[in-house]
């Protein structure tokens, strides 16, 4: 087992956030001396207006735009191919990713493609991007996957039915926009899915393996670096704020206290395991989300107190500290009682927005569970994140506990 005694944290290059950041956009990308700029976006986020403000922004400083407007839930491998090939029409020196997770995952993946080509499938993995991509901003549209801060960039591969990522240090954004007012436009749905992926990221980060019990082989390169006091902090704030604002934000979503309480807790949680890392939550949901078609955030929603019993037994006093942050009261209990009351917690809360509790209201079938077990035990990245060391078996009983 490592004895490291050092750790590391990154980040965007810089992030604008508060009501109105939008606005200052344009002014910050004309100071990196470029002259054209790519949106990776929707049709959705045209019709109801956000792109404008986003492009309004760019045009008045003087900058020439170009839209991408083809973006998808869930990406595929086809639609980045495609939004490629509009970039290499445009020539854009910087792209802008407007929208969810899956639009900022898009921008990412292009400009890997149009600085260094070939095709998505190349860079699945660590660390297979060779060098720094076409500049990125990341400007996020709902509160959940932390993508304008993080490495990571997720695609769907369709014919192997499974989630795929792309993890690099050149995929960090250089700058990220948060404007909490972007997000009054999000679908209830969408709130919904995406907060309970903010919520599963702070907690996969909080639990995760120590950075000092992180073993890494010597010439080896790892994605993420476990858990530090400096993530512990992101993601203890996060997970606060998500149990005081995303209620609100689902059932008021004009709320702009309740939104802004959820941008800073997605932006936060980002940080966190963007760094600490994630664990078996989301390598069980790749497969069961590429084959269920599920949205990333109600798979890892569903999934996250099932796992969160699985780690109890090495986790209960940081889940306990979990139970306080959300609420709940503990005083007088033993560690493991207020390890329970944490997840409890996450299911009253997961009810209370209307997350589904069970693979099967996504359409899952007993018999899909041994495929799934087995694609998720591959992704050993993830496995050695987990503070309980898992075996295929294992993925299999929390599956069926789930289903």
């Amino acid at each position: 087992m490592s004895n490291r005694t050092t750790w590391n944290f990154y980040t965007a290059g810089r992030l604008i956030f508060g009501r109105g950041a939008v606005h200052e956009i344009g002014g910050a990308v004309a100071r990196e001396a470029v002259c054209r700029v790519m949106i990776v976006t929707d049709t959705t986020l045209i019709e109801v207006g956000v792109c404008d403000r986003v492009r309004g922004s760019l045009a008045a400083a003087g900058l020439e735009v170009g839209i991408f407007d083809g973006g998808e839930a869930e990406p595929s491998i086809d639609i980045v191919q495609r939004c490629t090939e509009f970039a290499r029409e445009f020539c854009p020196e910087v792209i802008v990713g407007v929208g969810g997770g899956s639009n900022l995952d898009l921008s990412k993946m292009t400009a890997v493609l149009l600085t260094h080509g070939g095709q998505p499938s190349d860079y699945f993995g660590y660390d297979t991007v060779p060098g720094p991509v076409c500049r990125l901003v990341c400007v996020p549209t709902t509160s959940g996957t932390g993508s304008e801060v993080s490495h990571a960039a997720v695609l769907t591969d369709t014919e192997n039915e499974i989630k795929v990522s792309t993890l690099s240090p050149y995929l960090r954004p250089r700058l990220a926009v948060v404007d909490p007012e972007l997000t009054l436009t999000c679908p209830r749905q969408t709130t919904v899915d995406s907060g309970i992926d903010a919520l599963t990221h702070a907690i996969e980060a909080y639990t995760a393996i120590d950075y000092s019990q992180l073993d890494i082989p010597a010439g080896d390169g790892c994605p993420y670096d476990g858990r530090n006091p400096l993530t512990d902090c992101l993601a203890e704030k996060a997970i606060q704020l998500i149990s005081q604002h995303l209620v609100a934000a689902v059932s008021e979503p004009n709320n702009p206290d309740a939104r802004e309480g959820m941008a800073l807790a997605a932006t936060m949680a980002g940080m966190a395991f963007s760094n600490a890392g994630v664990a078996i939550v989301h390598a069980l949901e790749y497969p069961l989300g590429g084959a269920l078609h599920c949205s990333h955030g109600a798979g890892n929603g569903m999934l996250l107190p099932y796992v969160m019993r699985y780690n109890l037994p090495v986790r209960a006093a940081a889940l306990s500290r979990i139970a306080q942050l959300m609420g709940e009261e503990i005083n007088g209990l033993s560690s493991e009682s207020a390890a329970e009351r944490a997840i409890e917690a996450v299911i009253h809360l997961r009810q209370d927005i209307g997350v589904p509790h069970r693979i099967r209201e996504f359409g899952g079938t007993a018999e899909q569970l041994p495929g799934f077990a087995a694609k998720s035990f591959a992704i050993q990245r993830l496995m050695s994140l987990n503070p309980r060391v898992p075996t295929e078996k294992d993925l299999l009983g929390i599956l069926r506990e789930a289903l």
